[in-house]
């Protein structure tokens, strides 16, 4: 699946859901694509943006970069 504008994961919690989240929301897109998903998706991107609604700040201890979360050995930061 090639990346797009957006997501089900980043209309779902952007940046301070957790990886473990984002991955499974990104199955469940994948497993279920209907175009009413899509502009559901869109739509809701537009009211995320404005509202500007789950924005996590790096440093804060709520964000985890992917970087550091895939060298983790199993753990996450629950």
């Amino acid at each position: 699946m090639q990346p797009g504008l957006t997501g089900l994961a980043q209309v779902n919690g952007r940046n301070v859901a957790h990886w473990e989240t984002r991955f499974a929301l990104d199955v469940q897109y994948v497993e279920r694509i209907t175009f009413v998903q899509d502009m559901a998706i869109l739509a809701k991107t537009v009211v995320k943006t404005l509202h500007r609604t789950d924005i996590g700040e790096r440093g804060t201890g709520s964000v985890i970069d992917f970087d550091v979360y895939r060298t983790m050995d199993g753990t996450s930061d629950k």
